[in-house]
């Protein structure tokens, strides 16, 4: 009798980059995981082995996407809400599939995925806590969720506009989004 397949890792590793690749590009309900499993060199069972089927496999995208946006930035944490930006421009440069897949409605399809709340909602708690820290610091009693919002929506339109090459011709993006986080250092130093 054979044994079956065994799927590693890397395998599972390369499942997800290959389907946050082929969603950020066709849209998760244009995408088949026949196509996924051969654009991975694997096959289709791999799939339901490791995941279970196309929503799950969605799911573990979005979910390793935030863990990992989570991780930039909590090492980025003890540098502060300069620090948290310039990690989250690098984070979504280097990951721009990622990026795409968990801010651009994937949701808006007919596949049913979402990150899991807890696995999404741990990657902005490193902004929260040094909102808090920089609030506190300069005495304010301004909301947190409130200042962590106009902060985070800063960076993440420049980082999106860059992304989309939305930008007027000949812009610099580098240093349009030093200037953002200049202006964020001046109202909120920490």
């Amino acid at each position: 009798m054979a044994r079956p397949p065994v799927y590693d890792s890397d395998l599972r590793r390369r499942l997800l980059e290959t389907t946050a690749e082929l969603v950020a590009a066709d849209g998760p309900a244009r995408v088949a995981l026949r196509d996924i499993a051969a654009a991975a060199g694997t096959s289709t069972t791999a799939i339901y082995s490791l995941f279970g089927g196309k929503p799950q496999l969605l799911t573990a995208v979005l979910d390793d996407a935030f863990r990992s946006f989570g991780e930039s930035q909590r090492a980025a944490a003890p540098e502060g809400l300069r620090g948290l930006g310039l990690a989250y421009r690098q984070w979504a440069l280097e990951h721009r599939s990622f990026y795409a897949l968990m801010f651009s409605s994937p949701l808006g399809s007919p596949v049913p995925c979402e990150a899991t709340p807890e696995v999404a909602g741990s990657a902005i708690e490193p902004l929260y806590e040094a909102v808090g820290a920089a609030l506190a610091a300069a005495g304010s009693n301004e909301s947190v969720p409130l200042v962590a919002a106009a902060i985070w929506g800063q960076v993440h339109g420049l980082v999106s506009l860059e992304l989309a090459g939305a930008g007027l011709p000949g812009t610099d993006w580098e240093a349009a989004y030093e200037t953002a986080l200049n202006a964020i250092s001046r109202s909120y130093a920490n």
